[in-house]
């Protein structure tokens, strides 16, 4: 048999703007009426501005946060979130004009 599905609502701001050079937080909280699971993922995807694909610059898997070591946001990234608080936030240092984009935050609770 299926086993039954319950949303998560995942809260983000709609912008977030920050200074080349700065840092900013990206914020990502997250509801849901089940009990919070040893095995919550977040991943943070970003989509440049100048481009249609995504990639994934942040995950957090099995209670340890992963940073992806290649690509623009390497060793820039700080893990700001607690899923037990319901927070998947992020820290961005020594923002870049490249930065500019979309940032998404996807979390999944299983089962």
């Amino acid at each position: 048999g299926l086993s039954p599905v319950s949303p998560i609502h995942v809260y983000t701001h709609r912008e977030v703007y920050g200074t080349v050079g700065s840092r900013v937080t990206l914020s990502c909280s997250f509801w849901s009426s089940e009990w919070i699971s040893e095995d919550i993922s977040i991943t943070w995807h970003f989509q440049a501005e100048s481009s249609r694909d995504s990639i994934s610059i942040f995950h957090y898997a099995q209670g340890q946060p992963y940073i992806d070591d290649v690509g623009s946001f390497k060793d820039r990234i700080e893990w700001a979130g607690n899923p037990r608080r319901k927070d998947g936030s992020i820290v961005i240092h020594g923002l870049e004009p490249t930065d500019n984009g979309t940032f998404t935050c996807d979390v999944k609770n299983p089962p």
